[in-house]
């Protein structure tokens, strides 16, 4: 009787990974303690500072919010378009992505701005710098794929000039991987963000 094979054990299929790939979780796993150290800190200094002020969660947060859960499925799309042999879709996706992304940093200025017109400073009561803080890091977290997806769009726009280049481009494995671990941490971000808004929320 034929024994079954055993299982591939956890560290095989992390040995497996593509060294991008591991470099992109570990940077994820970093960046997931970083939040979880500050929101921690956040909740430890003093939530019932921000009750009862007549103040509420900024509206440009509230909105930036449903534009990054928008991009979120456009980052999707792309590897579709991709396995499709799709280009200029997949292109058109990365562009929306890449927009709704840039919009979401800048309503996050505009979030601080009313955060500060509320009288919540980042110099102020320790539970207001940590929402400056929070929602800082996140912007400088999504900076790194927004500067991604800018010099994808770039590689995109002269692949689609050239059928060979196209050709090359589609069949080519590495191509495969970047649009995988990009919207991957994409949608990385997109969770954060959804966690760190609701604890925003809950904090007013």
């Amino acid at each position: 009787m034929q024994r079954r094979p055993e299982p591939e054990s956890w560290f095989k299929k992390v040995e497996g990974f593509h060294p991008y790939q591991t470099l992109l979780y570990l940077g994820m796993i970093g960046s997931g303690l970083l939040f979880l150290f500050l929101v921690i800190a956040f909740l430890y200094s003093g939530l019932n500072q921000l009750e009862g002020l007549n103040r509420r969660v900024p509206y440009a947060f509230l909105l930036s919010t449903f534009l990054l859960v928008a991009s979120g499925y456009t980052a999707i799309k792309m590897r579709i378009h991709y396995q499709e042999d799709n280009i200029p879709r997949l292109k058109s996706s990365l562009q929306v992505t890449f927009l709704l992304g840039l919009a979401f940093a800048i309503l996050q200025v505009f979030g601080w701005i009313e955060l500060s017109q509320m009288g919540i400073r980042f110099t102020g009561i320790p539970s207001g710098s940590f929402l400056y803080l929070l929602s800082g890091i996140h912007v400088f977290h999504l900076a790194g794929a927004l500067a991604f997806a800018l010099s994808l769009l770039l590689e995109l726009k002269g692949v689609q000039q050239d059928a060979i280049k196209n050709l090359v481009w589609r069949s080519n494995p590495y191509h495969q991987l970047r649009i995988r671990l990009f919207t991957v941490y994409w949608q990385f971000m997109d969770v954060l963000w959804l966690c760190l808004f609701l604890l925003f929320v809950l904090s007013f």
